[in-house]
């Protein structure tokens, strides 16, 4: 097929997200036919030749998607492939018939619910921060988490790159004298989120698995084990996404909106100030 944008094919071959392509083609790393390439540059899948890092990606006409759930143990990394030699998830798949890439990531120490595919397109539909896909994690903390503690957490943290997160629900599931355990769901996917959020308030993180994905759960997946997901889950993750995009464009609008109200009250009408000021 001739003019697709390179983004879109290394999306579609699984090899990462689309904002993932557009970084590793300003770092130069991608070449057609042997030469650099820049972000929106297209290319005839059917004649030329794309590499990343010097290894070719192979471009068939078609390729069939397979999307897995898999029960990542703890010990694994998530990633293709670690120069440190350490265990990735890669190794739990050897079965499937395709090569499938993590979507989204769960350290080494934590475990659950991790999605893998070779689309694309689906992994940047569950990972984009627009989407808010809602994430059920399981976590228990030490010492006893006091009822400020979990406010803090319901409402809200500053991490420690100063950025702040957005409200969770927090379920508390064990209440004892030296842990906690409680389920946290959240609808970010910041680096480390749930461990630096524990961090913030003063909580150790001892146990970390998430169970559920929107309306996906783990269920009765053993540990290292996976399975592909069935159309109906599939479909109800594509919900899940175009939904999250949706509250994500109100919530921006409500935003603005308020900011404008907020600016249009500031001086009385017929004031110096009012006459000075900008129109919205």
């Amino acid at each position: 097929m001739k003019d697709v944008r390179i983004q879109k094919v290394l999306a579609e071959q699984g090899v990462c997200s689309r904002r993932a392509a557009e970084q590793i083609i300003k770092e130069g790393r991608v070449k057609l036919n042997g030469h650099p390439v820049t972000i929106g540059d297209k290319m005839d899948t059917a004649q030329d030749l794309l590499t990343v890092d010097g290894k070719r990606i192979p471009v068939p006409r078609k390729t069939e998607k397979y999307y897995y759930m898999l029960n990542k143990p703890r010990g694994f990394i998530t990633t293709t492939v670690d120069e440190r030699g350490r265990k990735t998830v890669m190794e739990l798949m050897q079965d499937a018939p395709v090569r499938v890439y993590p979507v989204g990531r769960l350290d080494k120490d934590s475990e659950g619910l991790l999605l893998l595919t070779n689309d694309g397109e689906f992994a940047n539909l569950m990972t984009h921060p627009s989407h808010g896909v809602s994430k059920l994690y399981r976590v228990t903390v030490r010492p006893h988490a006091t009822e400020e503690q979990l406010i803090q957490l319901t409402d809200g943290v500053v991490l420690d790159d100063g950025t702040k997160t957005l409200p969770s629900i927090i379920k508390v599931v064990a209440d004892e004298t030296e842990r906690t355990v409680m389920e946290i769901t959240i609808r970010e996917g910041k680096n480390r989120q749930i461990r630096r959020m524990c961090e913030a308030v003063g909580l150790d993180v001892i146990r970390l698995r998430r169970s559920a994905l929107g309306a996906l759960k783990l269920g009765m997946l053993q540990p290292g084990e996976h399975r592909e997901l069935m159309p109906s889950e599939l479909a109800a993750l594509r919900t899940a996404a175009s939904r999250g995009k949706q509250t994500d464009k109100i919530q921006r609008n409500t935003a603005r909106n308020a900011a404008m109200k907020q600016h249009s009250v500031r001086a009385p009408k017929g004031s110096a100030a009012w006459k000075g000021k900008k129109k919205w």
